[in-house]
């Protein structure tokens, strides 16, 4: 029997409510319902303070360097974060230094964002997409943006944004097989040799 997906989701959002750490959720209950995963949430707004000034990873608490390790090895991660002035925060990118460079290669990952009106939309294109590129990750080919007028109370309440939603996650399923069975096929090989 195949163990279920460790499925993680990273949040950028620095406040609590966050119209990113709900799309973030959003997000994951959609493919929990697709395939058994065991979720986790990481939310920088939390951590910020215990990052933010360090410089090397062997300066970081185990407090960060447990949702820097869940994040290496998720089989698919969720990355929602806000945009500020055209692209993700310093501190959102900041984590992201930390994170081993070999760590995300092939990993899936559905890439979000939440701004204050539709003309950040291509953040994720433009921002998002090519610093995931550096990773070697597979990104999802369809990601999914958010206004703040898509929420309602801090819930995604929108039928256009949930039916796009619901094809990224329909769309990026194969991809999370495809990998899955490629990781498989590898193993075997390991074994077989």
């Amino acid at each position: 029997m195949t163990r279920p997906l460790r499925l993680t989701a990273v949040s950028g959002g620095m406040q609590r409510p966050s119209r990113s750490t709900a799309l973030a959720e959003h997000l994951m209950d959609l493919i929990a319902q697709a395939l058994p995963c065991e979720q986790r949430l990481v939310e920088l707004g939390l951590l910020a303070p215990h990052f933010a000034g360090a410089i090397w990873r062997s300066q970081l608490p185990a407090t960060v360097e447990r949702e820097l390790a869940a994040v290496e090895q998720a089989d698919v991660l969720v990355v929602a974060t806000p945009v500020y002035r055209g692209s993700y925060s310093g501190l959102f990118k900041h984590f992201f230094d930390f994170i081993e460079q070999d760590a995300l290669i092939d990993k899936p990952i559905l890439l979000a964002a939440t701004g204050g009106s539709e003309r950040h939309a291509l953040v994720i294109e433009h921002q998002l997409r090519p610093l995931f590129s550096f990773f070697q990750a597979r990104t999802w080919p369809l990601g999914v943006y958010a206004t703040d007028k898509d929420f309602v109370n801090h819930r995604v309440n929108d039928e256009a944004l949930v039916q796009r939603a619901g094809l990224s996650v329909q769309r990026g399923l194969p991809l999370v097989e495809r990998v899955r069975l490629e990781k498989r096929g590898a193993a075997a090989e390991r074994v077989a040799a």
